[in-house]
């Protein structure tokens, strides 16, 4: 896609198919990213998805969507959001918003994509301003009001703590060390591309730091997913759109 303005990106963005997210959720890494700095899946083992709750939720919530079980699908979604996954925030907010197994409720869906665009990663910065853009004054008044107890609870303040007590707490149990000595510990993994094959991991490929220390691993999510999803799918085709009429109300939820 050329460069455009935000504006114009806003537009797009609200073409955007729910399905094209889908289709970057299915794997804890986007392809446009490089190499370095993906989850390997091979260490996607049951020991490893249950310390990082937020890829095993994600990744629930994704099977039981292509399954059209929403009920199951926004469940888990809800899990993983609430150990500060921000894909699982957005499916979220796309669900609401589009009515897809839930009822239509835009504001709600709003106050998710609020959400979602905590670290101002880029795709969700953008659709959240185009679901701003849509909503009538009455509907931005309800989508601020009710995205405040939101944030409480699933916000980063909140939600990044659960996640990092997780990682230490399960890294130490694994190696029974607190400091997290691996040694020549071997991983036998039992899901993943590896299941079944013979093969192992080393303890060094497993509990590499970008994995399991906390600052490490909010910069690896940072790294996957603060790169524009250009490149990967079509939003639509460059258009003039108008400048915004007025500047935003204050939102009140920061």
């Amino acid at each position: 896609m050329a460069s455009v303005s935000l504006q114009t990106q806003v537009r797009h963005m609200n073409a955007l198919p729910l399905r094209a997210l889908m289709v970057a959720l299915v794997l804890a890494s986007a392809p446009a990213v490089a190499q370095e700095e993906k989850i390997d899946p091979a260490v996607l083992t049951e020991g490893f998805l249950a310390a990082h709750p937020d890829l095993r939720w994600r990744a629930e919530g994704v099977r039981s969507y292509e399954r059209k079980d929403y009920d199951e699908a926004l469940a888990a979604f809800r899990r993983a959001a609430f150990h500060g996954d921000k894909p699982a925030q957005a499916m979220i907010a796309e669900m609401y918003w589009n009515g897809v197994g839930v009822a239509m409720d835009r504001p709600l869906a709003y106050a998710w994509m609020d959400i979602a665009a905590e670290r101002l990663y880029h795709d969700f910065l953008v659709r959240r301003e185009g679901m701003w853009s849509a909503l009538d004054e009455a509907q931005q008044r309800d989508a601020l009001a009710r995205g405040q107890p939101l944030m409480a609870e699933y916000g980063d303040d909140v939600a990044k703590p659960r996640l990092e007590k997780i990682l230490r707490r399960e890294k130490r149990r694994v190696t029974g060390s607190r400091v997290g000595y691996v040694g020549n510990l071997t991983i036998v993994p039992f899901t993943g591309p590896l299941a079944g094959t013979g093969m192992t991991l080393s303890g060094d490929q497993y509990f590499a730091p970008k994995y399991w220390q906390p600052e490490k691993y909010w910069e690896l999510q940072d790294a996957i997913w603060k790169a524009p999803l250009k490149g990967r799918v079509r939003v639509g085709d460059v258009e003039n759109v108008p400048p915004p009429p007025a500047q935003l109300p204050e939102r009140k939820d920061r």
